[in-house]
């Protein structure tokens, strides 16, 4: 049985994944894991990969989006992305990684996308 805020993370994925596919997106992935990192969302915007970090922020949630996401958070998607690649066989691949901020206000979600929340260096 999920308690409330892994109810929260599965209802703001699903709200992120609607909203992504209404800005035009292609989901490819959801929920994919490797033994050192998970990736809420894998989508298609183009030509681009996109990997999403979906961040639920309930009324009681303190910071924001892109500071939820540490330096050690971004350093394990990153390496989840190139599992992902690897795994695939994709090179030369135009790759993003975007954080989707799912905020909970009234019973009812806003969402925001940042794009390019982080970059690989």
């Amino acid at each position: 049985m999920e308690n409330q805020k892994q109810r929260l993370g599965r209802l703001a994925e699903d709200a992120a994944q609607a909203f992504l596919e209404n800005q035009g997106f292609t989901i490819v992935e959801r929920n994919y894991r490797t033994r050192v990192a998970e990736i809420d969302i894998v989508a298609k915007e183009a030509e681009t990969l996109v990997f999403v970090e979906v961040k639920a922020r309930g009324a009681f949630s303190r910071g924001g989006p892109r500071e939820a996401v540490s330096l050690a958070k971004q350093q394990k998607i990153i390496l989840g992305a190139r599992f992902f690649l690897m795994e695939r066989g994709l090179v030369d691949v135009r790759v993003r990684f975007d954080v989707v901020a799912v905020y909970e206000e009234n019973n009812a979600f806003r969402i925001e996308l940042i794009r390019n929340a982080f970059q690989t260096d």
